[in-house]
């Protein structure tokens, strides 16, 4: 069960890696957008992201 977590991790690293690679400023600047959004629009932005990630690997 180890080694499939661990591979899921450094896939979850790889993928949040891309875009201040690929483009720094325009990650600076989403960045930016996502800490001036109250705390409870962060929540529903995670809510939904822990709905469709439980979604997909449930398919």
């Amino acid at each position: 069960m180890g080694e499939p977590l661990v591979l899921a991790i450094g896939m979850v690293l790889v993928i949040e890696g891309l875009m201040p690679l690929v483009s720094p400023a325009q990650w600076r600047a989403a960045v930016a957008r996502i800490a001036a959004l109250r705390d409870g629009q962060i929540r529903f932005v995670g809510l939904g992201a822990v709905a469709i990630g439980a979604l997909l690997i449930i398919l």
